[in-house]
């Protein structure tokens, strides 16, 4: 039987492409149009001289879409939606970032404005760390709401009680859904009713039904009427429809939907539920042209960053904690970012490496402290720590300086977790490996599910078991040690 094609909407099937490969066609920033001199100061003194192609093509046109200020765009034209999607690494914070700062620039009330919401609080950490950069010195605040601090003092950082009523001490928002929902429910005074931006971060885990609701919970938020004195009725907003009299009589404030992933999801009815408004996809997700000019149908849905290197390992079970010990101690990796499946998964093996010594090891997961995590961070990017164990969760889409080798020490189950987990490494078109340990059983669906992607450039690097050898009598001294220390 024929697979039936879901019908692609224009605007998924003809997307305007981004150049992949970034070392070769980085952009001067003087070169993009429209960006304010006091941007392309602050870009300067952060040691930015050129753009990535996502960020060449992005900014402008975000810009552009606010060529007007936040009111409706010429000719009460609502600006469009815009949906990215580029590999990890490929600098899509600073697409965002740039542009929102400066349309920004010249607000006169402190209103919330910019909303940023992310799936894990290292995420809205690290965006935030990236818009106080920028907006420092402006006057634009930028208010961080993970649930770091408790409740009472994020709505003090949020609002302000005066005579006359509430007024917002934030600017751009940064946010995880949980908390932000919190507040959209229980800060009085907490609005979103001029928000002009909603920037969706990892938009594929955001739309995962887990947080649908957040968003719907925005939008229901943006679209609120004020009901305090109606001095704010001029700026009501109606549901984005056709244009009438009535409607274009009062300015409106659009609200624009920025949506940033690596594995955008292609499915157009997930994208459906996100109700966008005419949206321009920018990708960096697309089949290669041959020299011929015939195109290569590679289905890949996803790309990969260009400096990666994939090869795997076949193995057993009880193989496996001896291939991560040779790896480190006779091959010398150095600087390891190693992925289990689960969080106990992470902590044994930690624990393992850890009693069998000579490696400087750390875990990285939801069960530390985040003042923790931020310090192996540090330890880890500072070269002191050579071997990071982490889960899934707490690694997706953070930006960590020099990884050399990303080891799935778990073979991962689907094909987006591989592409976020090798994209660790090989950054902003750096080089880097990724060696997944596969058991024997497992070889076979892995490989498919890479070739179903489209990558077909990973190499089998079997490890012959006298490699191994000298390090049993060792590894099972650790292993003793360890269940004493577990009981």
């Amino acid at each position: 039987s024929t697979q039936v094609q879901p019908f692609l909407p224009q605007w998924l099937a003809q997307p305007k492409r981004v150049q992949k490969r970034i070392k070769d066609n980085l952009c001067p920033i003087r070169d993009v149009p429209g960006i304010h001199p006091r941007l392309l100061k602050k870009l300067q003194m952060n040691g930015i001289e050129s753009f990535f192609p996502v960020q060449a093509e992005v900014i402008p046109a975000i810009l552009q879409s606010a060529a007007n200020g936040y009111l409706m765009g010429r000719g009460g034209y609502r600006p469009k939606d815009i949906c990215v999607s580029a590999p990890t690494g490929s600098g899509k914070t600073l697409s965002f970032v740039i542009p929102i700062v400066q349309v920004l620039l010249d607000r006169v009330v402190c209103h919330v404005r910019a909303l940023v919401v992310l799936p894990t609080k290292e995420l809205a950490q690290q965006v935030s760390k990236v818009f106080n950069v920028y907006a420092d010195g402006t006057g634009l605040k930028v208010v961080l709401i993970t649930g770091q601090k408790s409740f009472a003092k994020e709505q003090e950082m949020l609002v302000q009680k005066k005579v006359t009523g509430y007024c917002s001490l934030a600017d751009i928002v940064v946010a995880t859904p949980g908390r932000l929902t919190d507040h959209i429910n229980q800060t009085p005074g907490f609005s979103l009713t001029q928000l002009r931006f909603l920037i969706v971060d990892e938009a594929d885990r955001m739309i995962d039904d887990m947080h649908q609701n957040c968003l719907n919970q925005i939008v229901k938020a943006a679209f609120q009427a004020e009901n305090d004195s109606g001095s704010n009725m001029l700026f009501q907003r109606t549901k984005p429809g056709p244009i009438t009299a009535a409607s274009s009589c009062s300015p409106q404030i659009p609200l624009q939907k920025l949506l940033f992933s690596a594995t955008l999801t292609q499915d157009p009815e997930k994208l459906q539920q996100l109700d966008l408004f005419q949206p321009r996809l920018f990708t960096s997700v697309y089949s290669e042209k041959n020299r011929d000019g015939t195109e290569t149908e590679q289905d890949n849905k996803y790309t990969l960053p260009e400096g990666l290197s994939q090869c795997y390992v076949p193995c057993d079970l009880n193989s496996k904690p001896l291939l991560l010990l040779y790896f480190m101690l006779k091959m010398k990796f150095t600087r390891v970012l190693c992925f289990t499946n689960s969080r106990e998964a992470s902590h044994r093996l930690f624990l393992l490496v850890q009693a069998f010594g000579g490696v400087t090891v750390a875990e990285f997961s939801s069960r530390l402290p985040p003042n923790e995590r931020k310090r192996t961070m540090k330890e880890f990017e500072q070269g002191k720590i050579q071997l990071l164990i982490s889960t899934d969760a707490t690694a997706r889409g953070i930006d960590v300086k020099g990884v050399n080798y990303v080891i799935n020490y778990d073979a991962p189950q689907f094909i987006r977790t591989y592409i976020h987990r090798v994209g660790r490494t090989a950054r902003a078109g750096e080089a880097g490996v990724a060696f997944s340990l596969v058991l024997r059983i497992q070889e076979r669906r892995f490989l498919r599910m890479l070739r179903n992607a489209g990558i077909q450039d990973i190499k089998k690097h079997p490890v012959k078991g006298n490699s191994l050898k000298p390090l049993v009598q060792q590894y099972e001294g650790a292993l003793s040690k360890l269940e004493k220390t577990v009981k």
